[in-house]
């Protein structure tokens, strides 16, 4: 059976990681070490697709995405959502008492400010979590510590000096599997369907309250929707939308067709089942 070829942004035992082991059995995983070098490997090769996290529960979107969704126009294949549990590691023989310094990613870093405060420690900024945990392993010194995850632990052979360090417990992120030429599921009753969208209004007043009405009255239910500038301008706004529904339904056509009306561009990302963790 061929393996399915994915790219993250990050090392290995990042979060992204730990999402492609939940969703794909035995992977050929490739690492990159931005966001947009991860958007032009599934650009450039279609034979690979790519993890991205959007969202977290808690620091809200992640930065840069929602400008690289458009420049790209990866198609979404899925999503996941991936829950997020920071753990302290040092280097083995290591002890709590030792640790005076703490290395991660800024919003795991802020994720995890009780621990922090209470012990004193003095934070490092690192590209991401599983980054901090190999710069970690790489070194000497015993008074660091990282924030990452027990798969980073494993991978880095580092030792697990306090489990589930995060302030709040249901840390979440939302992450969007995605590749390039990717076909749309065929619309099944009884399956939940997520669509989402990126657009751009004409210049007209009211037009985003006069474009999202088809929605309400096709009853269509909206899940998600954002604003963010177009690059080098404040004059231009895109939209990001997520709404329930399969381009195949009546509703959803009529209310596309009126959102359609009252824009200057509409790319559609995907149509994709949703996840179960929206029941919950």
């Amino acid at each position: 059976m061929k393996k399915i070829k994915i790219a993250f942004q990050g090392e290995l035992g990042a979060y992204s990681h730990i999402a492609i082991n939940a969703l794909f059995d035995n992977a050929e995983i490739k690492t990159c070490s931005t966001f947009e070098e991860t958007f032009k490997v599934a650009h450039e090769d279609e034979d690979y697709k790519i993890i991205i996290p959007l969202e977290n529960s808690l620091a809200g979107r992640v930065a840069d995405i929602h400008y690289l969704l458009p420049k790209y126009k990866l198609q979404i294949h899925a999503e996941h959502f991936q829950k997020v549990e920071h753990n302290l590691l040092a280097k083995q023989g290591s002890k709590l008492e030792e640790i005076k310094f703490v290395r991660s990613h800024a919003q795991a870093i802020g994720q995890c400010q009780k621990i922090i405060m209470e012990k004193k420690y003095k934070t490092i900024i690192s590209a991401d979590t599983a980054g901090s945990a190999k710069e970690l392993a790489d070194g000497n010194d015993k008074s660091i510590a990282a924030i990452a995850s027990k798969l980073s632990a494993d991978i880095y052979k580092l030792n697990i000096l306090k489990e589930n360090i995060e302030d709040e417990k249901g840390n979440v992120t939302r992450f969007l599997i995605m590749g390039k030429n990717v076909q749309q599921p065929e619309f099944k009753k009884g399956i939940k369907y997520i669509t989402t969208c990126i657009f751009r209004l004409k210049s007209e007043p009211a037009a985003l309250y006069k474009s999202l009405g088809g929605f309400a009255t096709n009853q269509v239910n909206m899940t998600k929707l954002e604003s963010f500038s177009v690059k080098n301008t404040f004059a231009q706004t895109n939209f990001y939308l997520d709404f329930e529904g399969h381009l195949e339904e009546k509703s959803v056509q009529n209310a596309m067709e009126e959102l359609g009306f009252h824009t200057e561009s509409l790319d559609i990302l995907g149509v994709y089942e949703a996840s179960n963790f929206r029941q919950n």
